[in-house]
């Protein structure tokens, strides 16, 4: 599927773009040669090959869930306006 100039123009426009008529000609081929490419990573043969969550097979360090800081809650609550039952009570904005 290869993108002509209307469709370039259209897709500038919703993207609020505004492009030159030279501008818009080369877009169009670098936008072309993208979808070219995906054209040709498509068609590689992957039956029997498993998605993979990340290229290089790597597993997120995990930490002990433990705590570590203290509960300030009290403290912070004491400084506020106005709360009730843990929570901060703010003003009425919207009716």
């Amino acid at each position: 599927m290869a993108l002509t100039a209307t469709d370039v123009a259209k897709i500038a426009h919703l993207a609020r773009l505004e492009l030159t008529s030279e501008e818009q000609g080369r877009v169009t081929d670098r936008l072309n040669d993208i979808l070219g490419m995906i054209d040709r990573l498509q068609a590689a043969d992957t039956t029997g090959i498993e998605p993979m969550a990340h290229p290089m097979d790597a597993t997120q360090p995990l930490r002990d869930d433990v705590v570590s800081e203290s509960n300030h809650r009290d403290a912070y609550q004491k400084i506020a306006p106005a709360t009730e039952a843990g929570l901060y009570l703010v003003p009425k904005v919207i009716e």
